[in-house]
């Protein structure tokens, strides 16, 4: 058995501005290095025998606020909890993703497991890959607990297998920003022990949100096309 404390990276600018990130790598805002610093407050007297973070530098950088904080020394790296490959709309926002690839964004919001932006990662192939990086973590870290510092859309993929949900579909999991998420796996399976913890932000401006059911709705809304 293993427990894992899976948190997400602080904010950056382009999550304020409801950016598609992927695996560019974007640092931390003013508001995201103090999540960062809350998180690592609210953990410090947390026993954790080891910490590991995805690659990109706004995950590493709240990690690294953990482990100043805590006495660790720096983080391990793993490529494998980096966020989903967007391709070609990377760095982009929903209006500007609309008006330069209408047909690539009228496929995305159907939210099929099967689809991928060119150039990018479906979800499915995604899966796979956050599975076997957590799943690894959990062999090599057997009986401990490890902190993990990670993205929203691993986050996703985490919550969708410990709940049995399908990888089709919006996204009906709170994964707010600096969030702490507390799960154990066990015979490789996965089990949420708590979820979308914020109680160390409570005072912080709300969060900016990616609201892929909205978008979802918002597509089923769409008159149908004229087949003829």
């Amino acid at each position: 058995m293993t427990e894992l404390i899976l948190i997400r990276h602080g904010e950056t600018d382009w999550n304020r501005e409801l950016r598609f990130q992927g695996q560019l790598d974007v640092p931390l805002n003013a508001t995201g290095l103090e999540q960062a610093r809350r998180v690592a407050e609210r953990l410090a007297a947390q026993p954790m025998d080891a910490l590991v973070s995805s690659d990109l530098q706004r995950a590493l950088q709240t990690a690294q606020a953990l482990a100043q904080r805590a006495g660790h020394a720096e983080p391990a790296l793993e490529a494998g909890l980096r966020e989903q490959h967007f391709g070609m709309v990377e760095g982009l926002r929903v209006p500007e993703i609309q008006q330069q690839h209408p047909e690539a964004w009228a496929q995305w919001v159907r939210f099929d497991e099967h689809y991928a932006f060119d150039g990018g990662e479906c979800v499915r192939d995604f899966h796979a890959r956050v599975l076997a990086a957590v799943q690894g973590l959990a062999q090599r870290h057997a009986g401990q607990t490890v902190a993990v510092v990670t993205h929203g859309g691993v986050l996703d993929m985490v919550y969708r297998s410990a709940r049995g949900l399908s990888l089709s579909g919006p996204r009906v999991s709170e994964i707010p920003n600096a969030g702490i998420n507390r799960v154990r796996l066990r015979d490789g399976r996965i089990e949420i022990l708590d979820w979308a913890d914020t109680r160390h932000l409570a005072d912080l401006p709300p969060q900016p949100v990616y609201d892929q059911q909205r978008l979802a709705r918002a597509c089923d809304a769409l008159p149908a096309a004229d087949s003829a």
